[in-house]
C-alpha cells in the first residue's frame, strides 16, 4: 500500500468513526425512548395504586381487584393507548419518586405543588377539589377569616396540601399538626381540635364513614385546588400532550364527573350527600 492509498484508508476509517459517533446519541435515545413510545411498544401502562385511599383507590383484599376514581381513569387511558394497566402499590409520599425512578408512567390524583413541579410534570387539571372543614358541633363559620384566631384549633396532616393551605389562610389559628389524615380526624372526635381541614373528596368519605366526627362546612370565599396527573419529566412532550387531550375529551363529555360520582358511591356517598357548594 503506497502513501496515497494509506491516506485514503485512514480517511475511510475516520469517516466511519465520525458516523458512528453521530449515530450513537440517536441510537441511545431510540433505545431509551419516550414514555409514549414505550407504552405503544410494550402495550403496558404502568400506574400506581394506594391501598385504603377511597374513593381515589380501593383494593379488594379478597380478590386483589382495584377500583376507585383513579383506577377508572387509568383503565380508560390504557384502552385509548391500546395498552393494558400494570399496577404497582405505593404511597402518596413515594409517588413522585416512583415517577422519577421510571417505576410508573403516570400518577393520578396529585396536587401540582411547586416543590413537586421541580422534579415531575403535571397534566391539565382532572378536577377542582374544594377545601372544606369537618367541624365539631356548634362550629359553622361562614368565612375562613372567622377561624383565623388563636382560640380556634385546626387539625391537619403534616406536609399535606391541607397543612400548606392552613398555614397560608389561617396563620393566627392554633394548628394541631398530626402525621396522618386519620389522626387529624380523630383529634376533632376526641375534642383535641375544633375542626379538621380536608379537600372535599376526602371529607365526604370521612363523614359518611363516621357521621359523629362532625359536619362538613364550606367557608367562603370558596377555595378550590386542582387535582392533576403527574408524569415523568422528559424531552418529549408526546405522552403529556396525549393525556391532556384525553382529559379534555372526557371532561367536556361529562365522563370525568361520572367517574367521580360513581367512585364516591362505592363508599356510600350519594349525590344528595354532596353540598351544593362542592363542585368537581
Amino acid at each position: 500500500m503506497n502513501r496515497r492509498e494509506f491516506a485514503g484508508f485512514l480517511g475511510l476509517v475516520g469517516a466511519g468513526a465520525a458516523a458512528t459517533a453521530l449515530a450513537t446519541p440517536a441510537i441511545a435515545q431510540q433505545a431509551t425512548g419516550s414514555t409514549f413510545d414505550k407504552i405503544r411498544s410494550t402495550k403496558k401502562l404502568r400506574v400506581a395504586g394506594i391501598v385504603g385511599t377511597e374513593p381515589y383507590y380501593h383494593k379488594d383484599i379478597a380478590t386483589g381487584e382495584w377500583s376507585g376514581f383513579c383506577m377508572s381513569m387509568a383503565r380508560d387511558l390504557a384502552k385509548s393507548l391500546e395498552a393494558e394497566v400494570e399496577i404497582s402499590e405505593t404511597t402518596w409520599g413515594n409517588a413522585v419518586l416512583d415517577l422519577q425512578s421510571n417505576k410508573i408512567d403516570i400518577m393520578f390524583g396529585l396536587s401540582p405543588t411547586p416543590s413537586r413541579a421541580l422534579v415531575v410534570e403535571f397534566t391539565r387539571p382532572i378536577m377542582q377539589n374544594t377545601f372544606t372543614l369537618i367541624a365539631k358541633s356548634g362550629l359553622e363559620p361562614k368565612t375562613w377569616e372567622e377561624l383565623n384566631k388563636p382560640e380556634i384549633r385546626i387539625a391537619v396532616d403534616i406536609g399535606s396540601t391541607h397543612d400548606l393551605f392552613a398555614r397560608r389562610v389561617l396563620p393566627k389559628a392554633t394548628l394541631v399538626a398530626l402525621k396522618t389524615p386519620d389522626e387529624a380526624t380523630l383529634a376533632v372526635q376526641s375534642g383535641r381540635a375544633d375542626a379538621v381541614i380536608q379537600v372535599a373528596m376526602l371529607s365526604l368519605v370521612t363523614v359518611k364513614k363516621n357521621p359523629n366526627v362532625g359536619k362538613i362546612v364550606v367557608p367562603g370565599p370558596i377555595v378550590r385546588q386542582p387535582t392533576c396527573a403527574g408524569v415523568r419529566a422528559e424531552d418529549s412532550p408526546r405522552f403529556r400532550t396525549f393525556v391532556d387531550n384525553w382529559l379534555e375529551y372526557n371532561r367536556s363529555s361529562g365522563v370525568v364527573a361520572e367517574w367521580i360520582t360513581s367512585s364516591l358511591a362505592l363508599v356510600g356517598v350519594q349525590k344528595q350527600d354532596i353540598p351544593s357548594d362542592i363542585q368537581f
